[in-house]
């Protein structure tokens, strides 16, 4: 079995990188610089058109998109439960990864990339502020969940296992102090990502190679 992940430090790409690193399997890490436009490249277009990351390829084949890259990696790894089995608690599980997707994402690309939805300056400055605000809410919400979690007696988002909602939870976290969301507004996130998330040796080893600062919050 070949695999293959292109992925960005700090991007989306964090959540697969996260899964193959736990899954133990020998897999090849690629970086692609987005700063440098490598997403634009011929030789890159001619593995995912749209120009993005992730993409995993698996035997030659390539798979974009956080939702199927993940159940992709949840189907050939079974015995790692980055999703849960039962049928209800994988249905929710995959309802928050959804809305992560979805929802929460986007919503801070509005704040980072503002030109992707407008060429209006003045249209991009609003979308920032407005966006951010979102965002804030979103990631209470998302405090909220891994509350939740803890009070069921859960050791990850998703059950037992270490998965795609908690690598997930660790990159809105950092997104959010991007966007000068304060680290200390959502305390029970910001424990869950410090001294939960982060320290899984797994996840250690991808921030490492991703070179990731989880607060990247201006100094005062």
């Amino acid at each position: 079995m070949s695999l293959k992940l292109y992925f960005a430090p700090g991007a989306c790409s964090f959540v697969p990188h996260v899964l193959l690193e736990l899954s133990g399997a020998e897999f090849e890490p690629c970086m692609v610089k987005l700063h440098k436009g490598e997403q634009n490249s011929p030789d890159y277009k001619s593995i995912n058109p749209r120009g993005q990351v992730p993409v995993l390829v698996h035997d030659g084949q390539p798979i974009t998109q956080i939702l199927a890259i993940t159940l992709h990696l949840d189907q050939l790894f079974p015995q790692m439960g980055f999703l849960p089995a039962e049928p209800m608690a994988r249905a929710q599980a995959l309802s928050t990864l959804a809305w992560m997707n979805n929802t929460v994402h986007p919503t801070f690309t509005h704040i980072f990339m503002p030109q992707k939805f407008s060429d209006l300056p003045e249209v991009q400055a609003a979308l920032k502020p407005y966006n951010t605000g979102l965002f804030r809410g979103m990631l209470g919400e998302l405090q909220a969940i891994v509350a939740h979690a803890q009070q069921q007696g859960q050791a990850w988002l998703g059950g037992e296992r270490p998965g795609a909602l908690d690598a997930y939870s660790l990159t809105f976290f950092r997104w959010g102090t991007i966007a000068g969301i304060g680290a200390d507004e959502h305390p029970v996130l910001r424990d869950f990502v410090y001294h939960k998330v982060a320290v899984e040796p797994a996840v250690a080893r991808v921030i490492a190679r991703e070179r990731l600062q989880l607060n990247m919050a201006a100094p005062a």
